[in-house]
């Protein structure tokens, strides 16, 4: 991912010389870049796509779960796997390209980190519309429940998945087009500030009254009790899932803050060499979510092993 490194670079290139010069020898005796090989990333990157795979996998094989909140967790998956292949295919090129078996020109690399790193702000971007798009089903399905399956059909939600993708993909291009342009990062910041505001908002709201509500019809409706304890349910999941966001991204949009913010500073320059392991973290958001969905869910946990167990049949006899 070479646009952000590219722009720091940019950001970099402002400063006088001599007050550069000194920064740097200033920084560099008590802060220092973190080191992570190419096979970590590579790793990580494998085991997140196998992961993700099987989680689209078991969605599309139970019916039961071919509901608007799984369709939204199968495209929050493949958001999560825009990060794995991204990290695959340009950690790949990169150990061909330093070992010498792979030559390319430098404006062919250029045009693929990119695509890379569209994926990259795609993948942010969709990730956090479906964790929305999951919360209001949510909170849809604890206070509108007798409504809900009039509210959330199908159909509207095949809808919003086409207009976050499509949305998701206009917004990385021009955030790749214009990264030089400080308004494409705050308007990157922006929406990752609202977006957290909104799903916060919420889930509080849904916690505070879910229980007050549950009370009032648990002695008329002892079935209604249940599907109420059932999207409780899912909405804890959703809250450990933005958790898992927000600590494994807050990183990288605190580096994008800060180049806006103190691009000259000594410490905010001492964070940006952490950028590595901010890229770690995103990965390892690719890793966890698959465990969270799991982990949660006992109809997903049980298709799971289906299809592990029938891939790994096949693989046998194969």
């Amino acid at each position: 991912m070479l646009a952000l490194p590219m722009l720091l670079d940019s950001l970099n290139s402002t400063l006088p010389s001599n007050r550069t010069n000194e920064t740097a020898k200033e920084s560099s005796t008590w802060c220092r870049s973190v080191f992570i090989p190419n096979e970590l990333f590579l790793i990580l990157g494998f085991v997140s796509l196998v992961e993700n795979m099987l989680v689209i996998a078991a969605i599309i094989k139970n019916r039961n779960l071919h509901s608007p909140m799984y369709y939204f967790i199968c495209c929050l998956a493949v958001s999560d796997m825009l990060v794995s292949v991204s990290n695959l295919v340009e950690t790949l090129f990169m150990l061909l390209m330093e070992q010498g078996v792979l030559l390319i020109q430098n404006n062919i690399v250029r045009q693929m980190d990119n695509v890379i790193d569209m994926m990259i702000c795609s993948s942010v971007v969709s990730s956090l519309s479906f964790l929305g798009a999951i919360a209001v089903d949510r909170y849809i399905t604890i206070f509108y429940a007798l409504r809900y399956h009039n509210i959330m059909t199908i159909q509207r939600a095949v809808i919003i998945i086409v207009c976050i993708w499509v949305a998701s993909t206009i917004s990385s291009t021009i955030f790749i087009v214009y990264y030089k342009n400080n308004a494409v990062i705050l308007c990157l910041i922006s929406f990752f500030a609202s977006m957290l505001i909104l799903m916060v908002g919420l889930y509080i709201h849904m916690f505070s009254l879910a229980r007050h509500h549950a009370k009032n019809i648990s002695s008329l409706q002892k079935k209604r009790t249940v599907h109420q304890n059932t999207s409780m349910k899912g909405a804890v999941t959703l809250t450990i899932l933005l958790g898992v966001f927000f600590v494994c991204w807050g990183p990288f949009f605190l580096h994008l803050t800060l180049i806006i913010t103190c691009p000259k500073n000594p410490f905010c320059i001492c964070f940006f060499n952490y950028f590595n392991l901010f890229l770690i973290l995103i990965i390892c958001n690719s890793v966890i979510d698959p465990l969270i969905y799991a982990f949660r869910s006992q109809e997903l946990r049980k298709t799971l092993k289906e299809v592990v167990l029938c891939s790994w049949v096949i693989c046998a006899s194969a």
